[in-house]
């Protein structure tokens, strides 16, 4: 790759840049005073451009709605929005809206004397970009040809632009390639992005060079949203990814200024009546909706990617944007408590914003409506680090066309964004996209139209976010100590009070939060024996306020009354499988907990209910429905009454009608190097009957070692390997098939599994 300094700057203008500039230059005066130095927040006491372009939109929308609505969309048409410059001819300005010098003088009108101005822009046009979902393909090819105009066509002539001494007062927040890098952690087992690969690592590498050579731009990479990467399989890769791309530049880390979360998508920034918490003795993180992802918001997700990107090496300086365009989920559904259900999935389809009927569905989500608007530093979040909720996608522009509709742009008709779509990815269900959506980017006023109806916090006419509530309940009292064992302490309290309504409370131990509760009393598991603990009790309101910490309790747990003192839980099950099914049966395996004076049985759960407790490693469950799904876990015991974590999770899918389980077909293909090699599988569902969630298990025959896996969660076990589902591929249709993968070691001899089963069922290798 050439040298950023070899790129020509504007004093020498590259004549493929001019020739691309119908519109004349700017000119422009030397400046009266040198540029403003770096900041680490380019947001904290600015100002941010407002799109003229998309305010006459809103404005035209509001008159044709008039009323109440109308009002309300006019509210709204002066906040900041993102300028997208989505292909070549973008810079220069098409049918779509004016190029990108219009909007920077406009921003420079728009800037107060002596009040930094925020200009934010979005570089979006990489070879093969968003090689995963067809809506916004784009221009450019993954081939040499189109990367070489990619950077001379695209971003030299940004950066040209962006260098202008008319522009050095204003602060240019860049967020970089949406959904590029991180296909490459989820989806690079698909054709397409493995071919993108190479150009997206090559070209976001160049536009971060090209861009901090400009000095007063701020670049933010694209970090997708905690519903696509908060998996640990998928966040760790994705920190390592970043850091590989950042330090493949020639500034390093102060190529970047930090990281923006849910450009364009609906993920909610926080999810009030839920936390990564036991519903009984499972976790909530094992509901359908949520499949073992712990980040269930975008606070969640920042939060958790801040640290791992700081373990890697990244500053501490770094900083994270939030897209809250569009993640707000208000309106009459939105919930206003926690659910009192019982049922692990129930509790969480109930107790959650977030309405979508997956959360793959990222086209056009019916119900979706406006969040946070645009502000700096926001509160509320330290462990996030945020910099400030941004609205990169305008609200009203859509993400991709409900038909095909022919383009020159090379954007493609993807059938998430078909509402009549009965989607293999979000397990068997319609899309919930809206109907008579545009080309993606273009404004879409029924859309607009329900995001503003649905805002969270409402939009009102006055242009403020609803009647702000900002008051945290009063501090729950009268802590009392009821039922205590040798692993358990209940405890009860007095109900907090607060303007709008408690919605729950969060039990700390010794200053560690372990449950919530919708009601006055909580018993905390899972404490050791005859030991003391401090207890105290937070209250919470809808709008997400905290009261202080109650004065604390000190309960303390039964003295051990187990052979020995035995106060050490079993090690919690793996492998957890399903060997068999019938119309009414699903039959389970696992291996072998240990324990320090052993086990003496297996606890059983069958959607968040104890179904069983067996004193071996396997159990059938009878007098299940035909043709229905369910999540099994499995809890160690010992002779001392301790108990195990919960071991991961299974679907078991009983047989359609009365009958057997149908075929299935396993495509395995290897290719070696040294000692490592990289695996894939083809996956196909040969029966007559989608399968509500599934899991394939085989062997290898050689010791190999999985290392790192894509597009489904991988368990080994000695030489028995147990894959199940990503979170976008839950249901194989009947007759369809799913490409996962995964890379390995050996010790020189890498003989192919011959043997697969897919929910219990032998399946014809390929």
């Amino acid at each position: 790759m050439p040298s950023r300094s070899s790129r020509p700057r504007r004093g020498a203008a590259v004549a493929a840049s001019l020739a691309l500039l119908a519109a004349p230059l700017v000119a422009t005066a030397a400046p009266a005073s040198a540029a403003e130095p770096r900041v680490s927040n380019p947001f904290a006491g600015a100002t941010q451009y407002v799109n003229d372009f998309w305010s006459a939109n809103v404005e035209a929308a509001a008159d044709r709605a008039g009323g109440d609505l109308g009002s309300r969309m006019r509210a709204i048409a002066e906040e900041p929005t993102a300028v997208w410059m989505d292909r070549i001819s973008a810079i220069e300005g098409n049918a779509d809206g004016p190029g990108l010098r219009h909007h920077l003088d406009a921003a420079v009108e728009q800037k107060q004397p002596g009040v930094p101005m925020v200009f934010n822009l979005v570089i979006y046009d990489l070879p093969g970009r968003d090689c995963y979902a067809l809506a916004s393909n784009g221009e450019l090819k993954p081939n040499a040809t189109d990367m070489a105009r990619y950077k001379t066509e695209y971003i030299d002539v940004i950066a040209d632009i962006l260098d202008d001494p008319a522009y050095e007062d204003l602060r240019v927040v860049a967020t970089i390639e949406p959904d590029s890098l991180p296909n490459l952690i989820t989806n690079i087992s698909t054709p397409d992005c493995q071919a993108s690969a190479p150009y997206y690592r090559e070209g976001v590498t160049y536009a971060l060079d090209a861009l901090h050579d400009v000095g007063n731009v701020y670049s933010y990479i694209d970090a997708a949203h905690a519903g696509w990467l908060g998996w640990p399989s998928n966040a760790g890769p994705a920190a390592k990814l970043f850091k590989e791309v950042v330090l493949s530049t020639e500034a390093g880390y102060a190529s970047v200024t930090g990281f923006v979360t849910n450009t364009a998508n609906s993920t909610p920034l926080h999810e009030p009546f839920l936390e990564d918490v036991q519903l009984g003795s499972t976790p909530v993180r094992s509901a359908s909706f949520y499949e073992w992802n712990a980040d269930f918001d975008e606070a969640d997700w920042t939060a958790h990617l801040y640290d791992l990107l700081v373990a890697e090496g990244f500053p501490t300086s770094i900083g994270m944007l939030v897209d809250t365009s569009r993640n707000g989920w208000g309106g009459e559904d939105r919930p206003t408590a926690v659910s009192t259900s019982t049922n692990l999935n129930t509790y969480v389809d109930e107790s959650r914003v977030d309405k979508r009927i997956h959360r793959g569905a990222w086209c056009n989500p019916a119900g979706a409506g406006i969040g946070e608007r645009p502000q700096a530093s926001p509160a509320g979040f330290p462990e996030s680090h945020l910099h400030a909720y941004v609205w990169v996608k305008p609200p009203g522009e859509s993400d991709g066309a409900s038909s095909d509709i022919p383009n020159d742009q090379g954007k493609r008709f993807d059938r998430m964004c078909d509402p009549t779509f009965v989607s293999p990815k979000l397990a068997n269900q319609l899309t919930g996209a809206l109907p008579d959506a545009p080309l993606a980017g273009q404004w879409f006023e029924s859309q607009f139209r329900m995001l503003v109806e649905n805002a969270y916090p409402a939009i009102e006419a006055d242009g403020s976010s609803g009647p702000a509530d900002t008051t945290p309940p009063s501090v729950p009292t009268g802590l009392t100590a009821g039922t205590t064992t040798t692993t358990s302490a209940s405890v009860s309290w007095t109900a907090s009070s607060d303007d709008r309504g408690v919605t729950g409370y969060t039990v700390l131990v010794d200053g560690t939060a372990v449950g919530t509760t919708a009601t006055t009393s909580f018993t905390v598991t899972g404490l050791d024996a005859g030991t003391s603990y401090a207890v105290t009790v937070r209250a919470r309101d809808a709008a997400g306020n905290v009261s202080a910490a109650s004065a604390p309790l000190t309960v303390t747990t039964d003295e051990d009354g187990g052979p020995g003192g035995d106060d050490q839980a079993p090690s919690a099950p793996t492998g957890l499988r399903v060997s068999g099914v019938t119309a009414s049966t699903v039959a389970l395996a696992w291996n072998a907990s240990t324990d320090d004076t052993g086990v003496t049985g297996y606890r059983v759960f069958r959607d968040g209910a104890q179904v069983a407790q067996v004193t071996t490693t396997s159990f059938t469950d009878t007098g299940l429905a035909a043709g229905t799904a369910h999540v099994y876990a499995v809890r160690a015991v010992d002779a001392a009454g301790n108990v195990s974590a919960t071991s991961g999770t299974v679907t078991g899918t009983t047989a359609p009608g009365g009958g057997t389980p149908g075929a299935c077909t396993v495509a395995y293909t290897a290719s070696s190097w040294n000692t490592g090699f990289t695996g894939s599988l083809r996956i196909t569902n040969d029966s007559a009957a989608a399968l509500q969630g599934w899991t394939l298990t085989f062997a290898f025959a050689n010791g190999q070692t999985i290392t790192q896996g894509w597009s489904a969660q991988y368990a080994q076990s000695g030489s028995t390997v147990t894959v199940t589902p990503a979170a976008w591929n839950t249901t194989l249709g009947a007759g369809a098939s799913v490409e996962v993968g995964f890379n390995g070691s050996h010790t020189g001899t890498n003989t192919e599994p011959t043997s697969f089963t897919l929910n219990g069922a032998t399946c014809t290798v390929a």
